[in-house]
């Protein structure tokens, strides 16, 4: 009988919810959580033997050293195929499954099939890396993205012949692969026939799909920066030291707003950064680095802008998919555009 191993994070294992999303990797014999109804999908044809747990905050902040460590958990068991999530919308846990699904492939070289909703992070990240199948956007949808890992499991198990990824309902790999049509047509004729339901606006499938990029327009200039109200935007992941909107160390889904009103800079200690991708000493001793707060309220002073805006925007840059950055900035700007704000100060590290 084929062997499988299963990654969730601490709340489906059942360890906790955010408080303990610190939770370092841990290996259990059998089943948990969704191992179980992952193994009644996969019948007798596979076994679960094994279900691997680890926090979602731990891996963001450790990501190497869990990846270390999991695998150092697979060394010595026998497994056919590897499993990881369903993940759902939950951005931490995308990014989680992509990072230890692809370190198990490369390393063991056995298949890792995962499955997450489309404005998981974990997909634009990890879709070239694994086989992640199109997924719902909570735990309601647990049972149906189970079917999908599970039927396709067993399909490359069994050695059969796969369909498109469209087909099969996992997200494209950018793999391109020949093959032949049952009732052979030639090129010349399939384009002919593209193009005739293209002129007359009916539906038609491209062999060669082009992804399109977003086009952001440049701004108009500000007429007059002493009248301005300015915001300070980052992606430097500064927040106050309780971290009240738990924005991700690493692909961020989530940004906050602070009050700074009745400041002149950010001191340390009340303001912290929580970002995983780059050495935190030296925002952490002087925030005003990343936030430079202090030499706007100068410029503020000076008369050289009109206003700081009492509130700046921060969230994490770092693995932040382009679709996850897309949807945070149009929410930022909503809330920037209602507070009459004329321009920004986008800062990184």
């Amino acid at each position: 009988m084929k062997k499988a191993i299963l990654y969730i994070n601490q709340f489906f294992g059942q360890i906790g919810g955010e408080e303990k999303a610190d939770f370092p990797p841990e290996i259990r014999e059998g089943l948990v959580g969704p191992a179980m109804e992952l193994q009644k999908r996969l019948e007798g044809d596979v076994e679960i033997t094994h279900t691997i747990i680890c926090g979602d905050n731990y891996i963001g902040s450790n990501t190497d050293k869990a990846i270390e460590t999991i695998l150092g958990f697979l060394e010595d068991k026998e497994f056919d195929i590897f499993f990881a999530g369903p993940a759902f919308r939950a951005g931490r846990y995308g990014s989680a499954c992509g990072h230890i699904g692809k370190a198990v492939k490369d390393k063991f070289n056995v298949p890792v099939i995962s499955s997450m909703n489309e404005e998981n992070p974990g997909v634009e990240m990890f879709h070239k890396d694994l086989y992640i199948f199109k997924g719902g956007a909570s735990a309601a949808a647990m049972r149906k993205d189970i079917r999908g890992m599970s039927d396709f499991a067993k399909k490359i198990l069994n050695g059969e012949e796969f369909l498109s990824a469209d087909e099969e309902g996992y997200y494209g790999r950018g793999i391109r692969r020949q093959v032949w049509l049952k009732t052979p047509v030639a090129a010349a004729d399939r384009v002919i026939d593209m193009l005739l339901k293209k002129i007359q606006g009916e539906p038609f499938q491209t062999e060669l799909p082009i992804p399109e990029k977003d086009m952001v327009p440049i701004a108009k200039p500000i007429k007059d920066l002493s009248k301005a109200k300015i915001a300070i935007v980052t992606s430097g992941g500064i927040v106050p030291v309780d971290n009240p909107d738990r924005i991700q160390s690493a692909s961020a889904t989530r940004w906050g707003k602070y009050n700074v009103a009745n400041m002149d800079r950010l001191e340390s200690g009340v303001f912290k950064t929580i970002h995983a991708g780059f050495d935190p000493a030296a925002a952490n001793a002087d925030p005003n680095v990343i936030v430079p707060l202090d030499a706007m309220r100068a410029y503020e002073k000076e008369g050289k802008i009109g206003k700081v805006h009492d509130y700046f925007y921060s969230t994490v840059g770092t693995g932040t998919t382009q679709g996850e950055a897309a949807r945070m900035g149009r929410e930022i700007v909503a809330d920037l555009k209602e507070k009459n704000v004329d321009g920004v100060i986008l800062v990184s590290t």
